[in-house]
């Protein structure tokens, strides 16, 4: 069965699922395949629990009639997503990054959703399997899309942009994470440059780039860029009001009048992800006063750059991923926030490779000159640390800690990669 005969059964059965226990009545499976699961075993109960076809590529498990047999279910879950994209012709605005790429998302779908109809990747499923997801769930309905995309590994980005072909694109910056995938920062820059690579073969394209990255800028050559920044050059220029803690920010376009905004944001670095988006807003003709409102509204959620006051403490949590880059940036806006006691749990950064004892070395350093009150360090890579402070060899240690020596009164910053999971800490706190 070529794509185009499995797309004609797609529009008869528009939902997929690639979950054995999510079935939905007259869905189509896609049994893929990951280091611990054969999604090939699953097929004939996906068919038993509703799903209308099974996409397979071991003839061992193409044993009914309604099992699709192909030579690799992924490629083929890609394809039709592509497949579906070209069909649709829906204008897509790609973002990657190294830090704020899902933010920047949720801020730009925000602003675009102020005039149309828009699809946006939910969460952060910006892999090899959730750009597809994202992509098959497009409708004639949509009037545009925003679709994240993630990279840990060189080329992943080129695969990805092959399968979504934006019709623009944002880099939000690029810098030191995924380096153990990488191999260097010059290697991060490469992969993530891969989608102004695409965005130069088309020649209706356009980029959209802060003008003052630098990075950024040498890469960016033969493009048409839109540029927003910190400057008087930007097209799309911002200012930070206050940071005391919420974000509290002007901008403007470049000759006009400056539009004040109340963020609910932790972080003058979001100032640069709320320009971002202002500048695709005005790319696609939304007015600056509806941009004010979707901006001024937005919410952070997933442990992104929140604010929660519990009975006990005030805490900043910005627990969902972090590497040395984003680390700098959290700790040196904490530290400029005019609140006390201070207190910092970071946890370890997961993915650097070689570059890891360096750079907990760094940030350890980093918080000797900032003087908080009380910090903790969780995980391996922090304990190897010369450092003063308080460590803890997991989140289990520290959440055995809390409940002999519960914090109060304290300004807390809560921030680690994913896997050390301080996300557990908050309702503790």
């Amino acid at each position: 069965m070529d794509i185009s005969e499995l797309y004609s059964l797609f529009c008869q059965h528009p939902i997929t699922t690639t979950d054995s226990r999510d079935c939905p009545e007259g869905s189509i499976f896609f049994a893929l395949k990951g280091d611990n699961f054969d999604g090939n075993r699953f097929a004939a109960q996906a068919l038993h629990d509703g799903c209308s076809y099974a996409v397979v590529d071991n003839p061992e498990y193409a044993t009914d009639q309604r099992c699709i047999l192909v030579d690799n279910v992924l490629k083929t879950f890609q394809q039709l997503a592509r497949h579906h994209r070209r069909q649709l012709a829906t204008p897509i605005v790609g973002i990657t990054g190294t830090n704020g790429k899902t933010t920047t998302k949720e801020l730009t779908a925000a602003v675009l959703s102020e005039k149309y109809k828009v699809l946006a990747t939910q969460g952060n499923f910006n892999n090899d399997i959730g750009v597809p997801k994202t992509l098959l769930r497009l409708t004639s309905d949509h009037e545009v899309a925003v679709v994240e995309m993630g990279a840990s590994h060189p080329g992943d980005i080129k695969t990805l942009v092959e399968i979504v072909e934006p019709d623009c694109g944002l880099i939000t910056n690029v810098g030191m994470a995924h380096l153990q995938g990488f191999g260097s920062l010059e290697g991060v820059i490469k992969t993530k440059g891969e989608l102004y690579d695409y965005l130069r073969t088309r020649s209706d394209s356009t980029v959209f780039i802060d003008c003052g990255n630098e990075h950024l800028k040498q890469i960016a050559g033969g493009l048409r860029l839109t540029t927003y920044g910190l400057s008087d050059e930007a097209e799309v220029q911002g200012r930070v009001v206050a940071c005391d803690p919420l974000l509290r920010m002007q901008w403007k376009e470049s000759g006009k009048e400056w539009h004040s905004i109340a963020t609910h944001l932790i972080g003058a670095y979001n100032a640069l992800n709320m320009l971002a988006a202002a500048t695709v807003g005005r790319h696609f003709g939304v007015e600056p006063e509806k941009i004010d409102h979707a901006l001024s509204h937005y919410i952070p959620s997933n442990n992104r750059s929140q604010l929660e006051k519990t009975a006990s403490n005030s805490l900043i949590v910005d627990a969902y991923n972090a590497n040395p880059t984003s680390m700098a940036a959290a700790i040196d806006n904490f530290r400029l926030m005019e609140c006390s006691p201070k207190m910092a749990i970071l946890g370890d950064m997961r993915e650097l490779g070689d570059a890891s004892p360096t750079e907990h070395q760094r940030v350890a350093d980093l918080l000797k000159a900032c003087h908080f009150d009380e910090v903790w360090l969780v995980g391996d890579s922090f304990a190897q640390t010369d450092s003063p402070f308080r460590k803890f060899k997991d989140v289990d240690e520290v959440k055995a800690h809390i409940a002999a020596h519960q914090p109060r009164g304290f300004h807390i910053l809560i921030k680690g990669s994913n896997g050390t999971k301080l996300f557990q800490l908050p309702p503790l706190l």
